[in-house]
């Protein structure tokens, strides 16, 4: 009996679409696109929707006719929207532990290739080893005084990760740049005040002294050891 009424329905309304109300007013111009609202809203939180019975249902009440789902508490349409919402929430989580999971391991990697690089770079005659486990290597040697780690100093420098990747570089920008020893990363505070104005250096920085697991930039992955050839123009202060 059902299917035979949602049939009728069908075809009343495939006869009434045939035929086309006109917009003859205002009223009209509402009725007509507080439908097409109420069709926009539906499709954005129920894209699933089974369009005949929607039309249907929704005729019938306005039509004032009796329902044929009983749900007189709306339990029906609540427990369905709670479900799924529930079943977004529970796949994003999952998306996310995924996500960092990934994260993780891709950091584990990285920190472990830093170290390898570090043990066998650490073997050139020409590099030195701090305390702390910065690496470095005098290119030039200079004959200025050297800054303190609340100097403001004037550098060029090209930075780079261990796969010959440049991701930072004054040289390009053909502009050097000046900041003080005290804001930048540890492996840059410790590293420059060894030098003498008019030297150039390059810098091994474990990722310890330098982003760690953060970073400022996608092209540096986290726990990267990063390479600076730094040359030291000027002390400003």
């Amino acid at each position: 009996m059902k299917k035979i009424f949602l049939i009728t329905s069908l075809l009343a309304f495939t006869n009434m679409q045939a035929q086309t109300p006109e917009v003859n007013n205002r009223i009209d111009s509402v009725s007509y696109l507080v439908g097409q609202n109420i069709a926009q809203s539906i499709f954005k939180d129920f894209p699933e929707v089974n369009v005949e019975l929607l039309i249907l249902g929704l005729g019938d009440a306005l039509l004032q006719k009796n329902s044929l789902v009983a749900d007189p508490t709306n339990q029906c349409v609540m427990s369905f929207f709670q479900e799924k919402m529930q079943a977004m929430q529970q796949a994003e989580q999952t998306m996310i532990e995924e996500s960092n999971a990934e994260a993780l391991e891709a950091g584990r990697v990285n920190r472990e290739r830093g170290e390898a690089f570090l043990l066998e770079n650490a073997k050139r005659k020409e590099i030195q080893v701090t305390e702390s486990g910065l690496q470095y290597e005098v290119l030039k040697k200079g004959r200025g005084s050297k800054p303190n780690a609340s100097s403001t100093v004037k550098v060029h420098y090209v930075g780079t990760t261990i796969d010959n990747e440049i991701f930072d570089s004054s040289v390009e920008r053909k502009e050097p740049i000046s900041f003080p020893l005290n804001a930048v990363i540890p492996g840059w505070t410790e590293g420059v005040q060894l030098m003498s104005v008019g030297s150039k250096y390059r810098f091994y920085i474990p990722q310890q002294l330098a982003y760690g697991p953060a970073s400022p930039t996608e092209l540096i992955p986290p726990y990267s050891v990063l390479i600076f050839e730094v040359e030291l123009l000027d002390i400003e202060k």
